[in-house]
């Protein structure tokens, strides 16, 4: 079978690659309004984009459901301050991240409504999670508009672990992380690990 995008609804094209680029990681993102409220949401079009300086970069797409038509918070927030938190959710998390994934007024907590407590960052002003694993201080390098949406990417200024994630050697304990993914729309979980005979990878 095949398809062409260009004759396809936007709907069923998003379906064939969300379910065609598996496993994605879940880049928990904390941002902050001009006003000071807090926002959380998932985002799975997720990944690395340099290693020096060290880059993630996530893409934001538009609002959807009673938001459709409308800038997402989390795009409105960083282009405004310019900065934000990618946090690591590990599937115990999983319903938290999904609760901060609802279509929700602007002015509301997203950490409160989650049950989430927000810590200090050190180096830019949105809140980490302090439940998360992992988390990373971003500061905004570019936004690209592609097409409906927006690809954010930042360079990362600060990262935290806890320490009982942290193997030697600057390596993460995935067994221990139990990292949340995405499946098309399902959630996925990495527990199964195993190793290939080293190649240089391209």
């Amino acid at each position: 079978m095949r398809f062409d995008p260009s004759k396809l609804e936007t709907k069923n094209v998003y379906k064939l690659l969300s379910g065609s680029v598996v496993p994605r990681p879940i880049a928990w993102v904390s941002t902050t309004s001009e006003n000071g409220i807090r926002n959380l949401a998932p985002f799975s079009f997720f990944t690395v984009a340099s290693r020096q300086p060290p880059m993630l970069c996530i893409s934001i797409g538009p609002g959807v459901g009673a938001r459709k038509g409308t800038v997402k918070d989390t795009l409105e927030n960083i282009r405004t301050g310019k900065e934000f938190v990618i946090n690591i959710s590990s599937t115990p998390l999983g319903n938290e991240v999904q609760k901060s994934s609802e279509n929700l007024a602007s002015e509301v907590d997203e950490f409160e409504e989650a049950g989430l407590t927000p810590i200090p960052s050190e180096k830019v002003k949105p809140m980490r999670i302090k439940e998360a694993p992992i988390q990373m201080e971003c500061k905004l390098h570019q936004i690209v508009e592609l097409g409906s949406d927006h690809l954010i990417i930042g360079e990362m200024v600060l990262y935290h672990i806890q320490e009982d994630y942290y193997l030697e050697n600057y390596k993460v304990n995935f067994e221990k992380l139990r990292p949340l993914g995405r499946l098309a729309a399902s959630f996925s979980e990495s527990k199964d690990f195993f190793s290939l005979p080293k190649q240089d990878l391209k």
